[in-house]
This record gives C-alpha cells, structure tokens and sequence, in this order.
C-alpha cells in the first residue's frame, strides 16, 4: 500500500486544520453558505435531505486496517453506527452534524485519510479494479499510476472549478472491473508488441440524463505522457465545456456534440504542452519517480508463491463452504494465494451499508490473514487480498460469525444501490426498500445458483449512482405526480460482464412500475430468461441474443395480472 510522506500527512493535516477555520467562521456568520458551500463540498461534506452527508476518498479502493477502524471510529461516534461504501470506491457517512465536521477531519487526517474532491466541480478521486496488484489476468498493475494522478490532481489550481464533476478509472487488467467506459476518462493499461507500458484512453463517458459510452481517443499513450494528456483533455474541456446549463456541461456532451473536433483540438494541445517543455515543466513522468511511488505497492512482508500449491476443497466440507469458495473466492497471481470477498449484501442490511462493528471484524480479519489490507469493489464489497489457501476455511468461519460469508458475489442479490430517497435530497424515490424487496423475493441460494451471474443495479434518481444503466438489470427511481414509481432496463454493461460484449446502456421496457410490482416484474424477466436460455447460456447472453421484446412482453402481462388481482 501507499505510504504517505511528511509532506503528505502535513498537507492533509493542514487542509483538516484550513476547514476548522472556515467551519467555526461560517458557524459564527462571518462565513456566508454561499461563500462556504464550495469550501464545503471539495472537502466533501454535502447538505442532503435530513442532515450533512460526508464523503471520504478511498484512493483505488486501498484501505488498511487502521484506516477501516478509523472509519468504525467515525461511525460509532459521529454518525449512527454505520457507514456507506459506494460505486467510485468512497466511504460515506449521512448522519455526522455539520459542527461535528472539523473533528471528523482532523481523525481522517491522523490515518491519513480526508475528503479533498470528493465532491465539488474537480477531478474526483481516482478508481481503479479492486484486484489491483493480485488479479490472475493483470497485464499491468495500475496502483502507482492512479497514486502519481491522484498526487497531479489533488488540489490542481487550473482545474479546482470545472465545468462539472470530473472522474476517472483506471484498470490494468484483460476484464474491465472498473467500468472505465463510464467515466469522463478510462484509462486501460496495456503493452505493445514491443512489450512497452501504455494507456489506451477513452473519453466522454458518463451516465445521468444522457448516458454515453467513451471514445476511443488514443490507442496507445506511452505511460511516461499520461499526465500530459490528461492535462491537454481537461483543458479543452475547461475552455469549451459549457457552463450556463448544469445538465449539459459534463465533457460527454461536449464530445459528443463536438466528435473530431474535440480529439482534434486535445491532440494539438498536448502537442504544444510537449513542444514547449524547454525548461521541463511538463508533466512527464519520469522512470526515477514511477519507481518512487512503484516502491510502496511491493507485495507484504512475508507474501511469496508456494509453489506447487493447489486449491483443493473436499468434498466433505459444508456445502456453504464450498459455495462461498466458488463465489466469493477468487484466482490470485501468487501460487497458494487468493483474494477474498467479504459480501456487504445480506438481509436486513442496505447494499454497500457496513455497521461500525462489522468493519472493526473486518479489520480483524485483515489483520489476521490479508497483511493489514482490504479493498473496496464497484460492486460495493469489501475485499481481502493476501489470504493464503491454507486458510480459507478459517477465513470463511471468521467471515460467517460476521456475517460477510453471502456466496452471492456475482449473483442477483449482489446488486448495487444508491442510497436513494431515505438520504439523499435529489433522489425521486427510495432505493433501500426496493433492493429489500428484491432480496427477499429472492433469498433461496438454490434459486440463485440456477439463474445465474446478473448484474442489478438499483438508482434513487437520473443522476444514476447506482449505476443503473450498465446493469444487466437496471432500476431507476421517478417521480410520477409526486409518488414513487421505477423503470425497469434490460442489457446494460459497465464493462465487468462476461467478455465478448461490450459497455452498454440497458433499455427500457416498458412504462414505469409501482414499488410493489418491482419485484413481480423482476420476477417475471429472470423466468422469461430461464424459458428462453440455451444450455449454460448466462443472462446476458440471453438478453443479447434474442433482444428485449420477449421480456417487455412478460413484464407488462405482469403488470396487467397484478392489475387484475388488486
């Protein structure tokens, strides 16, 4: 993991002691909310729905331990016991009272964590593939690049007030568990021919109102000139990006609306950026201070290959067990090592949701058997990745008395959800209790394993934080004459499915639906799949093949028997 330095921890122990200030004068009135919002929000505090809502960074999703019982800390204290780990790899608390913020920053910035642009129009904190450094099909592993970006951004002065929102993902890997064709740029390291590093960038992708898949703007960066492009994008963007319409000023728009223009006008500015480095104040990075940063992601004291080692589960173990192996288990770089998933998705607990003393169990196991580090997924999950074969069955007894061990990751209930309606003050509608409904309408793992890996994702509003549109099963929350209804989409990718298809926007299907007939229609697309599949064909190879007709048909008879009925 990345160690931070004294000039590291003094600027976010400084920026922690700059937010007192500024907090205790807008308290005190001399502080206009006008002047402080935008000091609030890029130190990552919203006012949402009931009270403020923090957002803290979790750089490509690396937590230690001290970190996570920072966070425990935070959340039994200040907020009500429990904490939120959402899509883009933050933590977020929806509780902790406005005067209470400063002393939340300054125990962040103890363990060297904060919320610096977590929020506000800037470049926010930079995503990566959870696997990182330990993922059996890493080409390149992407940490040291999304620290020496995350280093560049923070706090840019050129960049502090873009048009809008800024985000960006990396991933290193040959299957996209980032999602980088969603965000405003993806970055995909890869090598050449010639065995040289790169980065193929994609451009201009975003959900929301208008969701756009990224161009392909550059086929192949060499790494040491990554900056420099992305510098030559975000200004093109900060010139020409619109600023007199909120809806209309993501960089999707503006590549969208401007197409080669737009790659013409970023290729000429990195050209002169380049040509006019006399004195070296480009943003090269050099092999001296790759290898700097590099340093710190080296593998744990103690982690080496075993050789000749080989998973084997008898088949005399609990059937959970061996579930949970099959599901929550995942190949590793190293011989006689795996990467662990401790599910956040369970009954009873809002996706993503953790409680205070759940995330000090996972410390404790992380303590024990991953060398003090987790990770947290896209997929709202929290990860162990340095656990050794040899201790699997330990791991999964320890992960069920915590109530981590759900063998669901890939499967229906692993969905992801916004917080929705019951927090935030944008949301149309709620969408904890629809992700309830739909775990409960599906609670036999039976069930689960014959339907098969489906990617549902659940958003409270258009702003699409739960990512609604790339799920395989989308379901977005909308105002309908002031109540709360849900359309539901179908065939969405954000780049983690099987390999073969690629990033997409689901479609919808029909009108939208009634909270209480959610489940009745999910209900009737997953039996429509099972009556149209072909032998082991997985969901979206289903939806893929044979198109949405079929299950629009079953999801409006579904509707109309429901009708009926009442």
């Amino acid at each position: 993991m990345y160690q931070y330095t004294d000039f590291d921890k003094q600027f976010v122990r400084q920026r922690a002691a700059q937010f007192r200030d500024q907090l205790q004068r807008h308290l005190a009135g001399t502080l206009g909310e006008d002047d402080f919002r935008a000091l609030r929000l890029q130190n990552g505090w919203y006012i949402q729905r009931h009270a403020p809502m923090a957002r803290i960074a979790v750089p490509y999703g690396e937590l230690s331990t001290a970190q996570l019982r920072m966070l425990a800390r935070i959340a039994r204290e200040f907020d009500r016991g429990y904490a939120h780990f959402t899509t883009r790899q933050n933590c977020q608390y929806n509780w902790i009272p406005l005067p209470k913020a400063a002393d939340v920053m300054e125990l962040l910035a103890s363990v060297s964590m904060h919320g610096i642009q977590t929020s506000g129009n800037c470049i926010r904190n930079i995503t990566s593939d959870c696997f990182a450094g330990v993922a059996a099909d890493e080409i390149v592993d992407p940490r040291p690049y999304c620290e020496i970006m995350r280093q560049w951004s923070t706090l840019h002065p050129e960049f502090a007030f873009l048009p809008r929102k800024f985000k960006i993902a990396v991933s290193g890997a040959a299957e996209d568990r980032a999602a980088i064709a969603w965000h405003d740029i993806g970055l995909q390291l890869v090598k050449n021919e010639a065995g040289e590093i790169g980065f193929k960038v994609l451009v201009g992708g975003g959900m929301g109102r208008t969701p756009v898949i990224g161009t392909v703007v550059n086929e192949f960066l060499p790494w040491q000139q990554i900056l420099v492009f992305i510098e030559a994008i975000v200004r093109v963007y900060n010139r020409y990006g619109r600023r007199d319409n909120m809806y209309k000023a993501r960089i999707k728009i503006l590549v969208k609306a401007e197409g080669q223009k737009f790659v013409d006008a970023v290729n000429a500015e990195f050209r002169s950026i380049l040509e006019r480095d006399l004195d070296g104040s480009a943003h090269l990075i050099t092999q001296a201070e790759f290898d700097r940063v590099a340093a710190h992601f080296q593998r744990p004291a103690g982690v080496a290959a075993r050789p000749g080692s080989k998973l084997h589960v008898p088949s005399d173990t609990p059937l959970a067990f061996r579930r949970w192996v099959e599901r929550n288990v995942h190949a590793h770089q190293l011989a006689g090592y795996r990467a662990v998933t401790l599910s956040l998705k369970r009954p009873g607990q809002a996706p993503g949701d953790v409680t205070d003393r759940q995330m000090e169990l996972a410390a404790d196991l992380a303590d024990c058997y991953s060398s003090g580090e987790l990770r947290v997924s896209h997929d709202q999950n929290l990860v162990l990745p340095w656990v050794r074969e040899a201790d699997l069955f330990a791991v999964w007894e320890a992960a069920r008395d915590a109530s981590f061990a759900t063998p669901n990751i890939g499967l229906l209930t692993d969905m992801i959800a916004c917080p929705g309606g019951d927090f935030c003050g944008l949301a149309n509608a709620r969408s904890i209790p629809v992700a309830a409904a739909i775990t409960e309408r599906f609670d036999d793992l039976d069930e689960l394993y014959d339907i098969g890996d489906i990617d549902l994702h659940i958003s409270g509003c258009i702003n699409s934080c739960g990512h609604h549109h790339s799920g395989h099963i989308g379901v977005l929350g909308v105002d309908k004459d002031g109540s709360e209804w849900y359309q539901i989409t179908l065939g969405g990718l954000d780049g983690s499915a099987i390999s073969g298809h690629a990033s997409a926007a689901g479609k919808v299907i029909g009108p939208s639906f009634a909270a209480d007939e959610v489940p009745d229609v999910i209900e009737a697309v997953i039996d429509t799949y099972r009556h149209q599949r072909a032998a082991n064909e997985r969901f979206i190879d289903t939806v893929k093949r044979v198109g949405i007709d079929p299950f629009k048909s079953a999801a409006n008879a579904q509707r109309r028997a429901t009708a009926q009925a009442a």
